[in-house]
């Protein structure tokens, strides 16, 4: 703890330790000296959207902290600095996809003239070692960001004594007091468990351990149809381990679920297994360190069995909120998800107690939207700004083998908004070029573009299943954003010969079956 309170001090932080016996007391100064909080702003969890919130304040000369801590996993994995994203999320999750991908590139190479030898042999603890340091590099490049623009990092779990202060406990169990004007949550969610299931906390990891397992996860099942749930299956069969998915229902949810069952289509067509409509009840542990699976087919009624070395949950998040004490602030929540309220300024129940992230109720759990999120509520708090995050048409990519990128309605949420007679969807199978020489099937390579019907046909939405789908979908983002027409994205010049071109060449509508520029049509 002396350490601690040493770097602590290392990084310019001004803190005042505490025990429980005079916490009482502290709380009734801080309420009793209105404007003389510790910091202009307080931002609890250290994720990508409480990072960015923090740093911008402090650019606009404010008196920033942030507290951040992790809760290990009940594997026991724990990480540092920078949340979700870049510890057990897109960051370790796009390399082990590249590695995937790099597998498929090898086996196309003797294709294009180069001799290798097949197959080639993946290494499980050399990729996880590789991608566990750039992780951490992550981490203290965070540390360093904060420690130049002088925001004080405190290692501890947060908690609310009122609405403007917070109690920090650290490791060792000593506190810290901290008050604050403003005061940020952005403490992000965690996977859930299916506690109702013998053996699932026991025996299970989720998307917090898999990252940071150091050797082969070996053969998997992955319970779960989410993003999360796909990607991780997509990879660990690109790697060449023997992968299952069990799915209760649809693949997805949320998604245009025509692109969804393409996505599904393609992963089975390369090796991921998949049990439809199965719902596990029980996992034990068998005498030779293998994992006994007990599921419910619900399809035919009748029970399922199967040994795996690895079982990963991906079966939904919950917010990070449970030790927060937001009662004592008046942070109200919502009862059903326990994710926090907030209007459109991020503001919560209490005026001066924000929320971004995955932790607020009604918004998309992605990193892209958190930072942003935190960046306009920092310009809004203390350079002046009005300016108020846009979460309408937030482009997104799922980085399963096959990626799939979209922005804006997808089909159902079109034809459900507008009505069917209402929308216009024009969409073509395609062939990437790369996938000719080597003759991979492309079946499920699609694009499709869901518009509305009356001139000028404004995009609604943009959906792309091919390679470098994020890339693909970021570019045209921009022009949906701003609101670009059916008729405009025809007319601009596509870039020959990439899969990007493929959006701008869509003629052939889904209602007709033709070509909108043939006469009469």
């Amino acid at each position: 703890m002396a350490a601690m309170a040493a770097a602590l001090r290392g990084l310019g932080g001004r803190f005042r330790w505490r025990t429980p016996a005079v916490a009482g007391g502290v709380r009734g100064a801080a309420q009793g000296a209105v404007g003389q909080w510790d910091y202009d702003l307080l931002v609890i969890g250290g994720g990508s959207g409480g990072l960015a919130c923090a740093k911008e304040a402090a650019q606009l000369g404010r008196k920033v902290a942030v507290v951040d801590y992790v809760e290990p996993s009940p594997r026991g994995t724990r990480w540092g600095l920078g949340g979700t994203c870049v510890n057990v999320g897109c960051i370790p999750k796009k390399l082990m996809h590249q590695a995937a991908l790099l597998g498929g590139l090898i086996r196309d190479a003797p294709h294009y003239g180069w001799e290798v030898a097949q197959p080639v042999p993946h290494d499980w603890r050399k990729m996880a070692e590789a991608v566990q340091n750039h992780v951490k590099s992550l981490n203290w490049g965070h540390r360093v960001q904060l420690h130049d623009r002088k925001v004080k990092y405190f290692n501890v779990k947060a908690g609310f004594v009122d609405e403007h202060t917070v109690r920090g406990v650290a490791k060792g169990g000593k506190e810290i007091l901290l008050s604050a004007d403003h005061i940020v949550i952005a403490t992000g969610g965690r996977p859930r468990y299916p506690a109702h299931i013998e053996g699932a906390l026991e025996y299970g990891i989720t998307s917090d351990d898999i990252f940071w397992l150091k050797e082969s996860p070996g053969k998997t099942l992955v319970v779960g149809a989410s993003y999360v749930a796909l990607e991780c299956a997509g990879f660990l069969t690109g790697i060449g381990l023997d992968t299952t998915v069990m799915m209760r229902s649809i693949p997805l949810r949320g998604f245009d679920q025509q692109m969804s069952s393409l996505v599904t289509e393609h992963m089975a067509s390369h090796g991921t297994r998949f049990l439809r409509g199965c719902t596990p009840s029980q996992v034990r542990r068998l005498p030779d360190g293998q994992l006994q699976v007990t599921w419910e087919d619900h399809t035919t009624g009748k029970e399922g069995t199967g040994t795996f070395n690895t079982v990963l949950w991906a079966v939904g998040r919950v917010p990070d909120t449970r030790s927060l004490n937001l009662e004592k602030a008046g942070v109200d929540t919502s009862p059903s998800t326990q994710k926090i309220l907030v209007d459109s300024r991020e503001a919560t129940s209490v005026p001066h107690i924000y929320a971004i992230g995955d932790v607020v109720e009604g918004r998309p759990e992605l990193t892209p939207t958190a930072v942003m999120a935190g960046r306009l509520l920092a310009q809004r708090l203390f350079g002046g700004s009005s300016d108020l995050m846009d979460y309408d048409k937030v482009p997104t990519t799922v980085f399963t083998p096959l990626e799939y990128g979209c922005v804006g309605l997808s089909e159902e949420e079109a034809v459900a908004r507008h009505g069917q007679e209402r929308v216009e969807v024009y969409h073509a199978h395609y062939k990437p070029l790369e996938f000719t020489v080597p003759g991979r099937d492309a079946s499920q390579c699609y694009v499709k573009m869901v518009c509305l019907r009356e001139p000028p046909q404004l995009v609604l939405g943009l959906h792309f299943l091919g390679p470098n789908a994020g890339e693909v979908t970021q570019g045209f983002a921009l022009g949906i954003k701003c609101g670009a027409s059916y008729v405009q994205v025809m007319q601009t010049v596509g870039i020959h010969p990439t899969c990007s071109e493929e959006v701008v060449k869509l003629r052939i509508s889904k209602r007709s079956g033709l070509d909108p520029t043939v006469t009469g049509c």
